[in-house]
Formats: structure tokens, C-alpha cells, sequence
């Protein structure tokens, strides 16, 4: 093709944007695709403030490799009672059964916090609310496509999972994977 992908990769991102009401498409004659959504111009909208702030975020993202991978490392290291073990798996689950793309980010910015917590370390908490915060500033600014929430989902429990196993180095390198995939998608917003 012309754009340098083929058909199903250009079908499924179209399919992304109209499931984000970016786009609209109609059939038949005189049918075909177009924009519903129009970016932000320069000094309004939440992606160009971001773009403002674009070295404190890209920090963020950094801080946030370092900081929460280690915090599930000690979470799966700990003896873990039943109520805690509790804690993780209902914020897991909350994660899933949240009715919409606000309710889906609170939840699971609190499955993230869960994880801290089960560390019994007040410090790796403290911090893991700061990078939640943060990206929080930045989530908001993009359309939530269920592919991303599919692929977070998976990764989320494969992350519960290590921990409540107590497979310190899997849960971290699952939560690497997920903070660099969350990294990816972020960098090409403020970009």
C-alpha cells in the first residue's frame, strides 16, 4: 500500500478510532471515513499542555520504571497475609469490571497502589502515588481504545499473578514490560 502497512494493520486502527469516536465511517456510494475529532490547537487542550510539560512527564516515566517494578519485586517477596492477598486480587478484579474509561483509570490506579501497599514499605507507597498522579495527568489527555485495556489487563494479571506466587522477578519483569508498553504509548502523545 501506499502508507506502508498492509490492509489489516490499516483496518484495525481505523476500527480503534471509530471505537474512540475519533472517526466515523459510512458505506456504499458515497461513503468512506472522516474525522470527528479534531486535535488540539497549540495552548489549548490537555495534549498540548502536556507538550509544556514534556521533560517533567518523560522524568515521570523514568521514576515510574525504577520505582514500581522494585515495589512489586518486594511485594512478591513478602509473606503475604490473607488481607492483603485480598486487596490485590479485588483491585484486580475491580480493574475489570469498571463500567467506563474514567472508572477503568481510577481502578486501576488503585490496583497499582495495592501492589505498593502489600509492600508494607509507607515510602514505596508515597512514591507510587506520585507516579500514578502523574501519568494520571497524561492518561486523560488520550482516547481509551479497548485493545490498550485488553493488553494492560493481560499484563496486569500477569503481574498479580507472580506476586501472589512470590516470583519476585517474574512480577518485576512484568511490571517492566507494562510500565514500557504504558511509556511507549505516552512518549507518541507528547511527541
Amino acid at each position: 500500500m501506499a502508507l506502508g502497512v498492509s490492509r489489516a494493520t490499516l483496518r484495525e486502527a481505523m476500527a480503534g478510532l471509530r471505537e474512540a469516536g475519533m472517526v466515523a465511517t459510512t458505506r456504499g456510494r458515497g461513503g468512506g471515513s472522516v474525522v470527528l475529532h479534531e486535535p488540539s490547537t497549540p495552548g489549548q487542550g490537555g495534549r498540548a499542555r502536556l507538550r509544556g510539560r514534556r521533560e517533567e512527564l518523560l522524568d515521570g516515566l523514568v521514576f515510574r520504571r525504577v520505582v514500581e517494578p522494585g515495589a512489586v519485586q518486594v511485594a512478591a517477596g513478602r509473606t503475604l497475609s490473607a488481607a492483603e492477598r485480598a486487596l490485590v486480587v479485588d483491585s484486580l478484579a475491580a480493574v475489570a469490571a469498571a463500567p467506563d474509561a474514567a472508572g477503568h483509570r481510577q481502578a486501576d490506579s488503585r490496583l497499582h497502589l495495592a501492589l505498593a501497599t502489600v509492600t508494607g514499605s509507607a515510602r514505596l507507597v508515597e512514591a507510587v502515588t506520585a507516579v500514578q498522579a502523574g501519568l494520571h495527568d497524561m492518561l486523560v489527555a488520550i482516547p481509551v481504545l479497548r485493545v490498550n485495556i485488553e493488553h494492560s489487563s493481560a499484563q496486569h494479571e500477569a503481574i498479580v499473578a507472580a506476586v501472589l506466587e512470590g516470583d519476585g522477578a517474574r512480577a518485576r519483569r512484568e511490571m517492566e514490560r507494562h510500565c514500557d508498553d504504558t511509556a511507549a504509548l505516552l512518549r507518541g502523545l507528547l511527541d
